[in-house]
């Protein structure tokens, strides 16, 4: 990568400000989510683009704003505030509160689309391989599984960092003129949909025990639900547990609720 002569980051920096973007959640809070993270990562650039201590406060108390997306995708802003920051040290007119309101405007997307590749598909796919060879015995299973998903990861990871900085502030403009943010947030909320979708057919097993008739003219009543709809049970476990999320209900309680009510139908026999 090659920088303008006026620069003052090098890929020296950027490389420091990768690998302490690998840091993002162990400092993650129910307040400011990533923000203390996001900050450590943006030190190098912070001590590079800033003269004086007042300068380096106001960048670190600029960069602790509230942050949250998919910590994968995370240094895609991070090469943006870094040329940010740098443009805010060689234009006495730049805006440093743009700055924020970049990285609030990424924070949404971002996580629409690395959530749903990254925890949705990718980590899904991982383990799909990895489990297929550790059921039979195979030591290299937990290997495989975490080559399959972090080997992808970490070139993102580099490759959003130098991209970013190479959009710098210009990123957005780009964008709205090609129509492409639009494009791929709509894509993204339509592959996470599915990929939820799935996760509810396959991972919720609720069944009932129950049979219609007697002797050889006993259909279970399982099958007649399979017939009228597959899964149609989890899919109706899940639609109660969206609805008591729409209703503002504390997830601790929902899930004492699921506890309940699986020690009671268990007790009883009342789903398979």
């Amino acid at each position: 990568m090659t920088t303008n002569s006026d620069s003052t980051i090098t890929k020296k920096d950027l490389w420091k400000v990768y690998f302490r973007s690998l840091t993002m959640e162990s400092s993650w809070n129910y307040e400011r989510m990533m923000h203390m993270g996001y900050t450590f990562a943006m030190v190098p650039i912070i001590r590079k683009t800033c003269k004086t201590d007042k300068e380096i406060s106001d960048a670190l108390v600029r960069h602790l704003e509230f942050f949250n997306t998919t910590p994968h995708l995370s240094t895609l802003p991070l090469g943006i505030s870094s040329a940010m920051e740098e443009r805010r040290m060689l234009d006495d007119d730049f805006d440093a509160n743009s700055i924020n309101a970049v990285k609030a405007s990424l924070m949404g997307p971002l996580a629409g689309i690395g959530d749903s590749f990254f925890w949705g598909t990718l980590r899904i796919i991982a383990a799909g391989l990895g489990i297929s060879l550790a059921s039979s015995g195979n030591i290299l299973g937990p290997l495989l599984f975490l080559l399959v998903f972090n080997v992808p990861h970490y070139f993102i990871r580099y490759f959003c960092l130098i991209g970013g900085y190479r959009l710098g502030a210009d990123f957005f403009k780009k964008v709205e003129e090609t129509g492409m943010m639009q494009k791929i947030t709509y894509g993204a909320a339509i592959l996470g949909l599915m990929v939820i979708g799935g996760m509810t057919a396959t991972m919720v097993s609720l069944k009932v025990p129950f049979v219609i008739g007697e002797g050889e003219y006993a259909v279970p009543l399982q099958n007649i639900l399979n017939d009228i709809m597959p899964c149609l049970l989890p899919m109706a476990a899940f639609g109660v547990m969206y609805y008591l999320l729409g209703k503002n209900m504390r997830i601790s309680r929902i899930l004492i609720g699921i506890i309940v009510v699986s020690i009671i139908s268990a007790y009883f026999n009342i789903f398979g």
